[in-house]
């Protein structure tokens, strides 16, 4: 019997490492933690094998589409499918970055939203019936929405948005960025902010469109925010440790089978956040 099987995105340290670990003691099948940076992702590995736990380790950069397909191919092929998927890997510029504000919402968008888009858009088709998705969102995303125009809100929390609506609005605060319009098109300042309204909303886009497109297989699909946690891309002023970040997180993706809920949702703290 094929056995079932977990994929982390971006967990070869920080949170998304720690949520294999915690997948390793709690997911009855294969975790697999995958980096873009081969060396990188086996030392992690190590790490949580010196540790007890036995993760595999796949090389996947989010960013590139033909790793991405690879990588679906091997799953299909090897387990027929997968049923759990958890999208954490991001990036942040911190406070005080030099770097100008039109490169940092475009890469911040590649990553964040693009890459974990296309990323949705190779594995969705995978899940299995009972599957669980992750993506790692943020409670930046609600704050940075009630920060950006009201015209912006009512499109963003409209239960009818598509998806390609939905990246028609990605694509345009990138392109207003760039030419130092966003401020005035209504959008939040904080670019991590603005592509983490992007991707709840994705979340919620693609729960509406399973339960209707597959109503029996009761895939759940949620966004989360792990809370301020102690990485190299956050502070180490931050009050919950990376195990306690994965908490959420790992709740979400074990969520008992025929559980309803929360499916579509942002979630705090195993709670439900207003969006």
């Amino acid at each position: 019997m094929t056995p079932k099987v977990a994929l982390v995105t971006g967990s070869n340290k920080g949170i998304g490492l720690a949520i294999v670990r915690a997948l390793c003691k709690q997911f009855e099948g294969d975790v697999y933690l995958t980096a873009r940076d081969r060396t990188r992702g086996e030392e992690a590995v190590k790490t949580l094998g010196s540790e007890g736990l036995k993760p595999k380790f796949l090389q996947l950069d989010v960013t590139d589409v033909s790793s991405i397909t690879k990588a679906a191919a091997f799953f299909k092929d090897t387990y027929g499918g997968l049923d759990v998927l958890v999208n954490n890997a991001g990036i942040v510029f911190k406070e005080g970055d030099t770097t100008p504000y039109a490169v940092q919402a475009e890469e911040t968008l590649r990553t964040n939203f693009f890459a974990a888009r296309d990323v949705l858009t190779h594995f969705m088709p995978l899940m299995k019936p009972g599957g669980r998705v992750v993506n790692i969102s943020s409670l930046w995303s609600s704050s940075s929405l009630k920060k950006s125009s009201e015209e912006l809100q009512k499109q963003f929390r409209n239960e009818d948005i598509t998806e390609e609506e939905l990246v028609g609005l990605m694509t345009r605060y990138v392109e207003k960025a760039k030419i130092g319009q966003h401020k005035e098109d209504g959008w939040h300042e904080f670019p991590y902010g603005v592509s983490k309204i992007g991707l709840t909303t994705l979340s919620m886009i693609w729960a509406r469109r399973l339960t209707k497109e597959r109503p029996k297989d009761n895939i759940l699909v949620n966004a989360c925010c792990p809370g301020w946690v102690r990485t190299d891309m956050t502070s180490d002023k931050a009050p919950k440790s990376p195990d306690e970040g994965a908490v959420t997180p790992v709740y979400l993706a074990l969520l008992p089978p025929g559980a309803t809920e929360p499916n579509g949702n942002l979630v705090s703290d195993k709670k439900v956040q207003p969006w």
